[in-house]
């Protein structure tokens, strides 16, 4: 059995951590008060009711009622267990920790499956084997030679983990096999294919490039292979398709990477494939994402949200590109974010630009001047229309200035009323009157609106009595080792109503059978159940009149267990009334006096 992680070690990372710089690579945080806000990273919503405490280094979401301190939030957010927690803030705070040597403590946190855990051991093992194929051995060579010709140096290779997948047909299926993996699972994870006559299979990726796809904890959860040949048929790029551990939907490219150099520079550039990204790297752009073979999606925009307001969209310079850029541009503009559009010339991609002017007039002239989320869309309306024809003008200036009204700089929308007027020929006065019949449309109009996230319910009910007194309850015990000792050397039942508070309840008897003080983040961290530790959470931020605390403790376990003896009354009125509809008249003689003496007792509570 490995050793736990020695609490003075946990103790110690704890105090070197600032939760919210922790945090603060996740997501854009504003100081209010002396607390700071942000939007939840748990559950969609649209003002940040989000909550960091620098005093108390923990955190709580008033929407959804999440909760904990650095180590939990590490644990919630990338989905990870406790040691790799531990293990992360340690290496921020220069203290090591060895996962390999505590392995197993907390080793039910991770809400990865075994199923999932099988599959993310087994694209780990493909990156090492992938890499190795393109690094030391001739058969990676041709790959190379496409890498080095791309820019790609050889501490980007490694860097990036990327790698080569023979042209063999079943080279990784037998490797897997002889690994002991379950081709069948492999199959489900996308890493082979099984075959339509027969129960054998043959690799998915042969003869590419290998480029790894990695969640936002970094881990790698599935490909994508270039094409060394592409004059053949095959498809120039091939990535992982839908897996148990890989949904492209919800995934950014390099979003691991780029997360706190998104948050150094409060800016995040969109870019339409992750090779765009690759090149950009090479330009110094390191705060770049992408989607994965997919259209930008809602929950994309909230991860982005929760980031930076500030979204450059950089696509290609083709018409794929123009129409990708626009609808991307107007989600993120529909989500009150600041969106510029970095435009590329005609037919050039990232790449291409940078290998024809270089990474210099990338970053100052492409990613540095920007066009903002107006002039964009006033330059895609202008596509493909003949000024020299009327109802071309006109529609034109009728989808410019729908957009110049929704600008809400009285000064932008002044210059793009300029430029309108010197691209048409229209006076001044009359594009002002249109504008303020857009502007006009647009206060009668409902406000636009885009499919939400789905959100989690939130925390935000009404509380009981009975709520509030279990709360209390738990508060009190949090605090203080004495009163729950008290309650075992009494016999007395679990204090609570809800099992969740039952089950809080025995873990903490667990908790202080080991430590000898009260210590709410340290029993938060132990707790598997994230449902559990946002209940205690909630309790830990409950202010109490310490002035008259055992009054509130006396009066707290009245109500409970009045609440108790009133759902047995419920329960016997029910089971009386079946009772008498069977005609069993004695079993009912026998409730009926059970509902008088329970009836009294409340009397006397």
């Amino acid at each position: 059995m490995a050793q736990r992680i020695p609490e003075e070690t946990i103790e110690q990372i704890r105090s070197q951590t600032d939760i919210v710089d922790v945090i603060g690579e996740y997501m854009q945080l504003t100081k209010r008060g002396r607390n700071y806000f942000g939007l939840c990273p748990f559950h969609g919503e649209q003002t940040p009711s989000f909550s960091v405490s620098v005093d108390k280094q923990i955190f709580h979401c008033f929407g959804c009622g999440a909760g904990g301190n650095a180590i939990t939030f590490l644990m919630d957010i990338d989905n990870i267990p406790f040691q790799d927690a531990v293990a992360r803030l340690g290496e921020r705070a220069g203290i090591e920790v060895d996962i390999a040597e505590h392995q197993h403590q907390h080793v039910n946190k991770t809400e990865v499956s075994p199923e999932q855990q099988r599959m993310i051991e087994a694209h780990q093992f493909c990156l090492r084997y992938f890499q190795h194929l393109l690094l030391n051995t001739e058969d990676g060579e041709e790959g190379l030679q496409y890498l080095e010709g791309r820019g790609f140096t050889r501490e980007m290779i490694e860097a990036y983990g990327i790698g080569f997948a023979l042209p063999s047909w079943d080279a990784l299926t037998t490797l897997l096999s002889r690994k002991g993996y379950d081709l069948a699972e492999m199959a489900q994870a996308g890493l082979v294919i099984q075959k339509e006559d027969s129960n054998g299979y043959f690799d998915r990726f042969r003869r590419r490039v290998m480029f790894p796809i990695r969640n936002e904890a970094g881990t790698v959860i599935g490909f994508s292979g270039r094409v060394i040949d592409t004059e053949g048929e095959n498809a120039k790029y091939m990535n992982s398709p839908e897996s148990p551990i890989f949904h492209k939907g919800k995934i950014l490219y390099n979003l691991d990477q780029a997360r706190p150099i998104i948050r150094k520079e409060r800016k995040v550039v969109l870019f339409e494939g992750f090779m765009d990204v690759l090149s950009a790297k090479t330009a110094n752009v390191h705060n770049g994402v992408a989607s994965m073979g997919t259209a930008l999606t809602l929950e994309h925009v909230q991860k982005l949200k929760r980031l930076s307001n500030d979204i450059i969209v950089c696509y290609d310079g083709d018409n794929a590109g123009w129409e990708a850029a626009k609808r991307a541009a107007d989600l993120l503009h529909a989500e009150k974010l600041s969106v510029e559009i970095a435009v590329l010339p005609r037919g050039l991609d990232p790449d291409d630009y940078i290998k024809q002017y270089g990474t210099e007039a990338f970053r100052d002239k492409i990613i540095g001047e920007p066009l903002d989320f107006t002039s964009f869309m006033m330059s895609y309306s202008k596509r493909n229309k003949n000024f020299q024809y009327a109802t071309d003008v006109e529609q034109y200036v009728e989808e410019a200035l729908q957009y110049v009204a929704l600008d809400s700089s009285a000064v932008k929308r002044e210059l793009h009323l300029k430029q309108l007027q010197q691209e048409t020929g229209i006076t001044q006065e009359t594009l002002t009157t249109q504008l303020r019949h857009k502007e006009a449309q647009r206060r009668t109009e409902p406000e636009r609106r885009t499919v939400r996230v789905e959100q989690k319910p939130t925390s935000s009910r009404k509380l009981t009595a009975i709520d509030r007194a279990e709360r209390l309850i738990l508060a009190r015990m949090l605090n203080d080792i004495d009163i729950v000792e008290r309650l075992q050397l009494d016999g007395v039942e679990p204090p609570f109503v809800r099992d969740e508070y039952v089950a809080i309840y025995i873990h903490l008897l667990s908790f202080y059978a080991h430590h000898d003080k009260p210590d709410f983040q340290r029993f938060a961290e132990m707790l598997t159940d994230s449902e559990l530790r946002k209940l205690v959470m909630e309790a830990a931020l409950v202010e109490r009149d310490l002035d008259h605390l055992e009054e509130e403790w006396d009066d707290c376990l009245r109500q409970v267990a009045k609440y108790k003896v009133q759902q047995q009354v419920a329960q016997k009125k029910q089971q009386l009334q079946e009772a008498e509809k069977m005609h069993d008249f004695k079993r009912a003689l026998t409730l009926s006096k059970e509902v008088i003496e329970l009836t009294k007792s409340l009397a006397s509570m």
